[in-house]
Formats: structure tokens, C-alpha cells, sequence
């Protein structure tokens, strides 16, 4: 966790054709599917992107509606809605192989529920959530700002706007920024490595650039020219899975707090919601979120420990690092238990789980986004315990 006084951050983002981020996307993509035809459906699918090939692998248990020819369809809009009709990678014409079989036996029987045997988690692990009041999202203000500028470069290269001309769609940030009091004050480097057309003049893509930071980062955190990096190592043509394979899941970080909090080690897509790895890790942000937003405290981490085939959590651990406002964090913990089920079960039906709405959470990280009402998107990050906090503390 961040600490007081006066000190530098870093975290970084990688934009939706990050090689990891495809195979994010498209590990989504396949549980949606299943998630649409079967609420129910069990989905662990692993993905590896590379030159024109794509390998779906893992393990399902759904309709027979979602056929493999429907899979590789679904992929390959995937690919195109990204924004990949390369000559190394291209939504037409890559090779999409699908090595997905069904669901291991024995996990079915742990995680099932069955005569008086409530649903098990569906995999051992331990979990953690953040939230500070650091930024509006309750998220740390670095990884924030490192997904903004990512964000905006891809709105304004779809919509063909000149401030993102030659751009494609693989690129990374990386933003640093310094802390007085705990509290962020400005940005003393920003780093794009970015994807761009060939022979696009490096000038002119620093500059285009230089104004799209310039809108996201706060008025006056700018830093140095010379703490400015664009394309360090100079060209950057061949991008996406053509330059660099891309698996499912090695992402972790940039999709939850940039390092500024610990995190159990799992990863989140292509990951239906019995497996604790995601839905505990959604659960443990929602409770830390309305935690921040109540005012019981200005950070927020919790742990939830669970293992395979049991229905209940083995642990909840709270750590207010010292910013709570008199708050007793054992209580605050025995609280949080009860404000919300945190059985694998209740934490899906809390959280309104069984849906197709994880190929929009695959980039720019799955917390800290606006939830759509009208599509119940990210319902993790609501803040409607916030009274219920509140009257259990009195306030």
C-alpha cells in the first residue's frame, strides 16, 4: 500500500491490443457467449494470440448451443472491433483453433450444490480489494491516469479524429507521480509506447501526443519535456500479437490497482463467476469501495480467503492503514459479513453475476469504471451499502 509523507509512484496500463489484452478480450468474449445461453454455464478459458493465430484452450460446461463455429465468429469480431486488420494480424484471415473441452468431474462435484450442500468456491485462493479517496473513482490516482490516457487515445482513434492520426491499436502508458502527505500533486513522468503507422514522423506523434496528456492529467501536472517519453526505443510498426504472443491473465495488476495494493495472484478473464479468483476479487472491491465512500475511512484494503468446495469465506481481514475515523477494524470486518453474503452464491446474486458482462471489463482495468444503470454493467463498483456502513458505525 501507498505510505505518508512525500515519495513517487508509478503505474502503468496497456491499451485493448495489448497481445495480453486480445487474449483477454476474446477469454471474455467465449464466457459471455456461455453466460448468454446459460446463466449457469462453467467457463475457464485460456487464450494465446500470436502471429494469425489464435488457440482457444480450457474447460467448459454449457449449452450445446455455442457451437465452435460460433466461438470462432465471435473471435474474430473480437479482433475487429479492436481495430486488427494487419498483415501479421487480421480479423479476416487469422488461424483460430478451439481446444476447449468439458468441465473436470471432480471440480463439478466440489463446486455443486447438491441436497443440503450449499455451492463451493470454486477454487481455493485468497483475495484482496482497495479503494481511496484519492480520485473520484476511488482508485489510485497514478493507474487512473495511466488508463485515461489509454481511453482517450483509443476513443479519438476510432472516431478518426487528427489528434490520433497514424495511431493503431497496441500501445502502453506508464505515468509516475509525486505525493506530498499522501495525497498525489503532480506528474513527474509520463511514458506512451504506442503502435503507428509506418514512416509516421515521431515529431508529430509526440505532439499530437503531448495535447492528449495535456487534456487528461489535471490542469498544471504536466511534466518536464524531458520526463516526457514517447516511443523510447524509436519506431514502433510491428505491434499487437504479430510483434509479441499474448496470453489470458498476465495482466494482473494493471487490471486492479497498479500495484499500489496487494493482490491474491489470480486473474480475472475468461473466468465464470463460481471461480472466486474474480467474483471474491469484485466482492472484496465493492465492500472497500462503499467502506472509502461512507467516510469510515480514507483507504480501504480487505482480504477474503476461500478453498475449493467450501461455501463460506475461511477469513475477512480489514486494514485501514491508519486513515480509519475511529473505526474498530474487527468490528468493521464482522460488519461487512453483514451487510453481504460472501458465499460464492451470494456474492453472484448480491452482485447480479450470471451475465454477459465481462468483454467490456477485458481493458483499462475492471475497477474503477462508471456502471451502466441501464445495462447493469460493473455492478462492483455501485456504493449503495454506503448507508448501511454508516448506521452500523453510527454515523
Amino acid at each position: 500500500m501507498l505510505k505518508h509523507g512525500e515519495f513517487l509512484f508509478t503505474s502503468e496500463s496497456v491499451s485493448e491490443g495489448h497481445p495480453d489484452k486480445v487474449a483477454d478480450r476474446i477469454s471474455d468474449t467465449v464466457l459471455d457467449a456461455y453466460l448468454g445461453a446459460d446463466p449457469e454455464a462453467r467457463v475457464a478459458c485460456e487464450t494465446l494470440v500470436t502471429t494469425n493465430r489464435v488457440v482457444l484452450a480450457g474447460e467448459v460446461r454449457g449449452p450445446a448451443s455455442v457451437t465452435s463455429e460460433g466461438l470462432i465468429e465471435l473471435t474474430r469480431e473480437a479482433i475487429r472491433d479492436i481495430g486488427y486488420d494487419q498483415a501479421g494480424f487480421s480479423w479476416k484471415n487469422a488461424e483460430i483453433s478451439n481446444y476447449l473441452h468439458a468441465q473436470s468431474a471432480d471440480i463439478a462435484v466440489g463446486v455443486d450444490s447438491a441436497g443440503e450442500k450449499d455451492e463451493g468456491a470454486g477454487d481455493q485462493g485468497i483475495m484482496f480489494g482497495f479503494a481511496t479517496n484519492e480520485t473520484d473513482t476511488f482508485m489510485p490516482a497514478p493507474l487512473y491516469y495511466s488508463h485515461s490516457i489509454l481511453k482517450t487515445m483509443r476513443d479519438l482513434r476510432r472516431a478518426g479524429d487528427k489528434r490520433a492520426f497514424g495511431l493503431q491499436p497496441d500501445a502502453k502508458s506508464q505515468v509516475t507521480l509525486r505525493y506530498v502527505d499522501g495525497k498525489p500533486v503532480g506528474a513527474t513522468s509520463v511514458v506512451i509506447s504506442t503502435q503507428h503507422d509506418e514512416g509516421m514522423n515521431q515529431k508529430q506523434l509526440r505532439d499530437e501526443l503531448r495535447t492528449i496528456v495535456a487534456d487528461v492529467l489535471p490542469k498544471g501536472w504536466l511534466p518536464p519535456e524531458d520526463e516526457f517519453y514517447v516511443n523510447p526505443t524509436g519506431i514502433f510498426v510491428i505491434g499487437g500479437p504479430d510483434g509479441d504472443a499474448g496470453l489470458t491473465g498476465r495482466k494482473i495488476i494493471v487490471d486492479t490497482y497498479g500495484g499500489a495494493a496487494p493482490h491474491g495472484g489470480g486473474a480475472f478473464s475468461g473466468k465464470d463467476p463460481t471461480k472466486v479468483d474474480r467474483s471474491a476479487a469484485y466482492a472484496c472491491r465493492y465492500l472497500a469501495k462503499n467502506v472509502v465512500a461512507a467516510g469510515l475511512a480514507d483507504r480501504c484494503t480487505l482480504q477474503i480467503s476461500y478453498a475449493i468446495g467450501v461455501s463460506h469465506p475461511l477469513s475477512v481481514y480489514v486494514d485501514l492503514d491508519g486513515t480509519g475515523k475511529d473505526i474498530d477494524e474487527a468490528k468493521l470486518g464482522r460488519v461487512l459479513r453483514e451487510v453481504m453474503n460472501l458465499s460464492p452464491r451470494g456474492i453472484r446474486q448480491h452482485l447480479r453475476l450470471n451475465r454477459p458482462i465481462y468483454a467490456e471489463t477485458s481493458a483499462y482495468g475492471h475497477f474503477g469504471r462508471t456502471p451502466d444503470e441501464a445495462r447493469d454493467t460493473f455492478p462492483w463498483e455501485r456504493i449503495d451499502l454506503v448507508d448501511a456502513l454508516r448506521g452500523a458505525f453510527n454515523r
